[in-house]
């Protein structure tokens, strides 16, 4: 069986670094065993600053920062959209809406899952589009417009598909050998030059089958998609 590595260095910027982090992967050192971040500081020598996050299950696009300074200027960026996020996810069923929004507060349920709620004083929205790839299964591209926990998990679940290999969120854990949830693309502006990143999944049988590969093909420049718009977008 061969061994995944933890991550792939993508860029190695003056300010920053991206990598592709792998499926399965502790963002945060834990039970004795060290996460990404300390990994990475380790095997590359350099202090780095997190200024968002994936989930362990979520492999894909992760931005680092070098410095403290460059750590408070992302997180502003992040908090102000002005870092665009896209991701990808496989799903079984048959979704309420095929493309459009996921939108509503959330808050914290049982067995550390969340649900999303009616209200949205301080909502999670989601644009996504969705293509049948195989009998029963649909793959999903997806842009978070905030930055919750597990709003993307929450957002598929809420329209009835929870993401393959999620078993948090329901899905059957004998189907999937990983949660099938991928950070797919990243564009900003950092010092007046326009900053794009696309990092397609290596990990998951499901993923490398030949319908999901084209689909995620024909989605090359997520950031030039016609993204579903709405003024009061539905839930």
């Amino acid at each position: 069986m061969t061994t995944v590595p933890s991550y792939r260095l993508l860029a190695s910027e003056t300010d920053f670094i991206v990598v592709d982090k792998a499926p399965g992967v502790h963002f945060h050192s834990q039970d004795g065993s060290a996460g990404l971040v300390a990994q990475l500081e380790a095997d590359l020598k350099l202090k780095l600053y997190p200024v968002h996050r994936l989930d362990t299950m979520t492999s894909g696009l992760l931005l680092l920062a070098r410095s403290s300074a460059a750590a408070a200027r992302f997180t502003a960026m992040f908090s102000q959209h002005q870092v665009q996020k896209y991701y990808l996810a496989l799903a079984g069923g048959k979704p309420k809406k095929k493309q459009g929004w996921v939108i509503g507060d959330m808050a914290k349920s049982r067995r550390g899952m969340y649900k999303l709620l009616r209200t949205t004083d301080n909502p999670a929205i989601t644009q996504f589009f969705s293509q049948s790839v195989a009998e029963g299964l649909r793959l999903y591209l997806l842009k978070p417009l905030s930055g919750k926990t597990h709003q993307l998990r929450v957002a598929l679940n809420s329209i009835g598909v929870p993401i393959l290999g999620d078993t948090l969120y329901g899905a059957t854990a004998t189907v999937a050998e990983r949660g099938y949830l991928h950070a797919y693309g990243l564009e900003f502006v950092w010092n007046g030059r326009l900053c794009q990143f696309l990092c397609p999944p290596i990990v998951g049988e499901q993923f490398l089958n030949a319908a999901v590969t084209a689909q995620i093909q024909s989605w090359d420049k997520p950031w030039s998609l016609p993204w579903p718009q709405s003024k009061s977008p539905e839930r």
